[in-house]
């Protein structure tokens, strides 16, 4: 897997579990947790450039961009016809593509096409923080064992134990998720 596809450094993790950062296991499970945290906010993370999205109109001044920050606005059609930056909208790296001059999007379905590029050129500290501690619980936990019961000590542990999230990763998830129209 490429290093950019990891949301953190494998050498982080390794002074986290004491494990060297090229150990597969140690890589498998940094792998996991980028694609656990990806999957929980519904997109990449890091940059993408030229993405594609149709959006519906809503009535108001403002679209929301779904995937954020935004860092170039290539194009917006509006009902198939090529709009002019700064003359028909504007947009911020926050996600918001507004009309200019007081304008408003139509109330339709699918009625605006962005090409835009989002993400970010270096993964944030609270999405790396979260994913090296999903990815060292992932790692420290063993496998298998449910429950073992010898004289009158017992153990329980599992790989169900690494699949719980903390605050930390919640409020992660919360930020960078994928957003709606009624984010606005």
């Amino acid at each position: 897997m490429p290093a950019d596809d990891y949301l953190a450094d494998p050498a982080e993790l390794a002074v986290l579990v004491g494990a060297p950062a090229d150990d597969p296991r140690l890589l498998l499970q940094l792998r996991n947790a980028s694609r656990r945290f990806r999957g929980a906010v519904g997109h990449r993370v890091t940059l993408v450039e030229d993405d594609t999205v149709v959006l519906d109109g809503t009535g108001r001044s403002s679209l929301l961009l779904p995937v954020w920050p935004t860092t170039a606005v290539t194009s917006v059609t509006l009902d198939g016809v090529l709009l002019a930056e700064g003359a028909d909208y504007e947009w911020s790296p926050s996600g918001v593509l507004r009309r200019a001059g007081g304008g408003r999007w139509p109330d339709r379905l699918r009625c605006a096409t962005v090409v835009y590029s989002h993400g970010w050129a270096v993964v944030p500290e609270d999405i790396a923080e979260a994913v090296l501690d999903k990815a060292a619980a992932m790692y420290k936990i063993p496998i298998g064992v449910a429950s073992k019961a010898v004289g009158g000590q017992s153990v329980t542990y599992g790989a169900q134990q690494a699949i719980g999230v903390t605050d930390q990763w919640d409020k992660a998830v919360q930020r960078h998720k994928v957003r709606t129209s009624g984010d606005l």
